[in-house]
């Protein structure tokens, strides 16, 4: 039987189904197949090691050839750069390996860059941000997986259908993991606690999380910029922080990944938004566990994010020294004091402050770890800030 080029892959599978026989002579079989013994036993290893695709010829070129791309790497970028529009050469050049490029073909990112370029894949940017740039407010830094969360709303688009989708975003600062990207009907805070409290209890509890000063995450009214999105955060420890109006580079790495996913999927929106909802959460997987980032030296945020061992539900409420008078604040945000109704504020609600007693009429009045202001009944039966209450905006 001669290896005719037309069905030569069948051939090699028909030989090794026959071959691996029990009680079938290989030698036999290798001579009614017209081959030697050596190509007959390699065809069998190839099977056991790869199935059916080690039968198929491999290429006879050399492994290495200096300053020369192969065209098996060309086609691997060319095909992912068509699945990944957005990659730089960086991300690309990890996802090769698994495309099946040996190491030792890997080009550099430089030459990733003029393939692209010669391919028409790729455009040429712009000179970018000035060297001189430096952020107006220095943040908190994360040094550890679950040290800030950052959360935000996307902009949002219209679907095909017409109708709007805003997703939830919230990341984890140092590992940049995306727990949430979640098409909102409402910003109410019943509707996002409702989506917090799912994450909370997936993955834990961060140290900090860090908002914009808009709602449902901050007031610029009330005392401290609570909201009672806020003050939930904050009677579960969590401490808050909050970026300068007007200045989104403050959270430059959680809006750096909106853009991502203007031009991802914004930018060519679906027809209805329960597809935008599925779409969104794939991309959410493959963002955690496919994206290599240059910031966590090409790794994804699924191998470098932990949960958090600090469990929503082990946390015991917060307690007010002995010396304090404490009261439950009513839903419109009034207690009773001294026999009188203080308004304390609406974000409070149902929650417990502390009220220390500065001598007489006077009362320091705290919230959690928050000092809120002072009651002084002699000039107002309100809450008056004082100067170490904490603008909202930090």
């Amino acid at each position: 039987m001669s290896w005719s080029l037309s069905s030569l892959e069948h051939i090699r599978m028909e030989f090794v189904l026959i071959a691996r026989e029990p009680f079938i002579s290989i030698s036999e079989t290798c001579r009614q197949f017209g081959i030697s013994r050596k190509t007959g036993y390699k065809w069998l290893k190839r099977y056991e090691a790869e199935g059916l695709s080690g039968l198929s010829d491999r290429s006879r070129r050399p492994h290495t050839m200096p300053l020369e791309t192969s065209a098996d790497v060309v086609v691997a970028l060319v095909r992912l750069r068509q699945a990944h529009p957005y990659w730089g050469p960086k991300k690309l050049k990890v996802l090769l390996p698994k495309e099946g490029i040996r190491v030792d073909q890997l080009p550099s990112v430089a030459t990733i860059g003029r393939i692209l370029n010669r391919s028409g894949l790729s455009k040429s940017k712009g000179r970018g941000r000035p060297k001189f740039y430096k952020p107006i407010r220095e943040v908190v830094d994360a040094d550890a997986p679950n040290d800030v969360w950052s959360i935000d709303f996307k902009g949002w688009w219209r679907c095909g259908d017409g109708k709007r989708c805003e997703p939830l975003t919230i990341r984890d600062l140092f590992s940049r993991y995306l727990f949430c990207l979640r098409p909102m009907k409402t910003r109410k805070t019943e509707a996002v606690k409702e989506v917090f409290e799912e994450v909370f209890l997936r993955y834990g509890l961060p140290k900090v999380i860090r908002s914009d000063n808009g709602g449902p995450f901050a007031s610029m009214t009330g005392p401290h910029g609570l909201t009672r999105l806020s003050a939930w955060w904050r009677s579960l420890g969590i401490e808050l922080d909050r970026i300068e109006p007007g200045h989104p580079e403050q959270n430059g790495a959680h809006e750096r990944m909106h853009g991502d996913m203007a031009r991802e999927i914004q930018s060519n929106p679906s027809a209805t938004v329960l597809e935008e909802e599925k779409r969104l959460e794939y991309w959410r997987i493959e963002y955690n566990v496919r994206r290599p980032h240059e910031a966590l030296d090409m790794k994804t945020p699924g191998e470098c994010y932990r949960m958090s061992r600090q469990r929503m539900e082990n946390v015991a409420p917060h307690v007010y020294p002995g010396n304090y008078e404490q009261r439950r604040v009513r839903r419109d945000g009034y207690i009773k004091l001294a026999g009188k109704s203080v308004f304390i504020s609406e974000a409070l609600g149902r929650r417990r402050v502390g009220l220390e007693q500065l001598g007489g009429d006077t009362w320091k009045v705290h919230f959690c770890n928050l000092e809120l202001g002072v009651i002084d009944f002699d000039l107002a039966t309100a809450l008056r800030p004082t100067a170490s209450v904490t603008p909202p905006n930090q």
